[in-house]
């Protein structure tokens, strides 16, 4: 897992990279830049309404005694998207709208929710308490 993350960690910030050099000796600098500044004010403003969207649906489902699990992963869907949108490219953009627009980030909550279930099925889940 760790691999996997180091391997995410540096490979897609080169390629986002190269891809924005690319479309930059396409279309000019300053359109590679409105681009970059444009995703990401406009990703900026999809995750603090949908931020906002989701702690009141958590608020609710708790007011009625639900457990809002899948608010709660949701907003980790927000939370990972907001921080791909804070990184200059168009491949994290990209990302970062599809795991903070509801209608794309549906199919993340449920794969999520699968991975759980199957680490708890598989026993591969771990808790461990402090005393």
């Amino acid at each position: 897992m760790l691999f996997k993350l180091i391997l995410l960690f540096t490979l897609l910030p080169l390629l986002d990279f190269a891809i924005l050099l690319k479309i930059g000796s396409y279309i000019g600098f300053k359109y590679t830049l409105a681009i970059v500044i444009v995703t990401g004010i406009t990703g900026a403003y999809f995750a603090k309404r949908e931020g906002r969207d989701i702690i009141t649906k958590i608020k609710f489902d708790i007011s009625q005694g639900k457990m809002p699990a899948d608010e709660l992963i949701g907003g980790l869907c927000v939370i990972l998207g907001g921080a791909f949108l804070l990184a200059p490219g168009l491949i994290t953009d990209a990302l970062g709208l599809m795991l903070v627009l509801p209608i794309t980030r549906i199919p993340f909550i449920n794969m999520i929710k699968r991975r759980f279930k199957r680490m708890l099925t598989g026993g591969n889940l771990w808790f461990y308490f402090r005393r």
